[in-house]
């Protein structure tokens, strides 16, 4: 394996938080919470917009991840995590409402669609092939979380 290689696998594995023997997906995602400091300060425009470049850089990173380790969408592989999980979050950014409590609902949320992969996430999980298929079903889970957030924080609670 190249240097190059390397640290794309890094990146890939959630910069080893995917190497978990067990619910490598769960604590990738964990790890994906370290990020909402970051989020807090660049606000929602501009994570917004850092999660998206996350989200098509993740595209080449989990398909270069995959064709080196040779297993298409291995578990080990969970930077799509870290862009689900970061969608999750984007509702409670727009109105400065993120507190813990919050992000943990966000985590269960996504993991639940993760794992449940209810449509259109179970058909991106299937019919997506590549770096795309392995980063969609996550991005799709994620934008499914933030709609429950929403749900429960807007219409619900208030």
């Amino acid at each position: 394996m190249t240097w190059f290689d390397r640290c794309i696998v890094f990146c890939g594995v959630g910069f080893g938080s995917g190497l978990s023997p067990k619910a490598p997906g769960t604590f990738g995602s964990a790890f994906a919470l370290l990020f909402t400091p970051l989020w807090l300060y660049l606000g929602f425009n501009l994570s917004v917009f850092a999660i998206t470049i996350m989200s098509v850089i993740g595209i080449y990173i989990c398909g270069h991840t995959a064709k080196v380790i040779d297993v298409h969408d291995d578990g080990r592989i969970v930077w799509d995590e870290f862009a689900g999980q970061s969608i999750t979050l984007l509702p409670l950014l727009y109105v400065q409402q993120l507190n813990w409590l919050w992000v943990i609902v966000g985590f269960i949320f996504f993991r639940i669609f993760d794992i449940w992969k209810p449509f259109p996430i179970s058909w991106a999980d299937q019919k997506v092939s590549g770096g795309l298929g392995i980063m969609l079903d996550d991005i799709i889970a994620g934008l499914w979380a933030a709609l429950c957030i929403f749900i429960l924080h807007f219409y619900i609670l208030t």
